[in-house]
């Protein structure tokens, strides 16, 4: 891995609206109809993260996944208020 050689990976969670996410979960299934009906209509992207493929994000983020990130600022998690969603991606 390059950060075993000392390069400094960026944070993926860093820029940009990221939804955080792991299989098998319900509410990430919620979590991301709720995303991509908020962000559509205003012509925002956004990307999704397992957060178990990375054991950083997983320590971090495990117990709070779903979790909404914009520009790296957690602005929901666990059940998205779509309404909050909206306000967050304006």
């Amino acid at each position: 891995m390059a950060a075993d050689r000392g390069v400094e990976l960026p944070d993926p969670t860093a820029q940009g609206v990221v939804l955080l996410t792991r299989r098998d979960c319900h509410l990430c299934a919620e979590a991301r109809a709720v995303l991509a009906a908020a962000a559509a209509p205003v012509g925002v992207g956004w990307r999704e993260i397992d957060v178990d493929d990375d054991p950083e994000l997983r320590a971090e983020w495990g117990d709070m996944v779903p979790a909404l990130l914009v520009d790296g600022r957690c602005v929901g998690y666990h059940q998205l208020v779509p309404v909050r969603v909206v306000a967050a991606l304006a």
